[in-house]
């Protein structure tokens, strides 16, 4: 309550002040926008092939990509192909059920990419999938590149 000069009370202030509170909520959203592009995760950018058929995983033990340089990753680390046999070597020593998700961009030969199913079956990984890219059009032709 205020007091005037000649003594008198002044009326009783009613009104919420809310400006307060909307500068912590713009503080808040400034902090959210600058640590919104570090939440984000950075992945390694394949093109996967098209596919109009194909079932979804719903989780594997070990994600290997194989990029267009012909560099292998797992789980995306950057391996060797004795440190990736070294690795399963492990998980097949805790668990005998591993599945393995392959993915490798389009433009990598296609014996590279049988090569490393060749090495994931000799290491006796039984279960892998070849990750796709759903085509837009099942009725989409197949394209033979020379």
């Amino acid at each position: 309550m205020g007091v005037k000069l000649d003594g008198a009370a002044d009326d009783i202030i009613a009104d919420i002040n809310i400006t307060p509170f909307v500068d912590i909520i713009l503080v808040v959203l400034i902090i959210f926008m600058v640590t919104a592009t570090y939440i984000v995760a950075p992945s390694i950018k394949v093109n996967l092939p098209d596919a109009a058929t194909g079932d979804g995983t719903d989780e594997s033990s070990l994600g290997l990509t194989l990029t267009a340089d012909g560099t292998l990753y797992l789980n995306g680390d950057e391996v060797s192909r004795d440190e990736l046999r070294a690795v399963i070597r492990n998980e097949k020593a805790r668990d005998q059920d591993i599945v393995c998700l392959i993915a490798a961009d389009r433009v990598v030969p296609w014996g590279d990419v049988v090569g490393l199913i060749d090495l994931v079956r000799q290491e006796g990984v039984a279960r892998f999938a070849v990750n796709i890219e759903p085509a837009d059009d099942a009725a989409t032709p197949l394209e033979i590149r020379p």
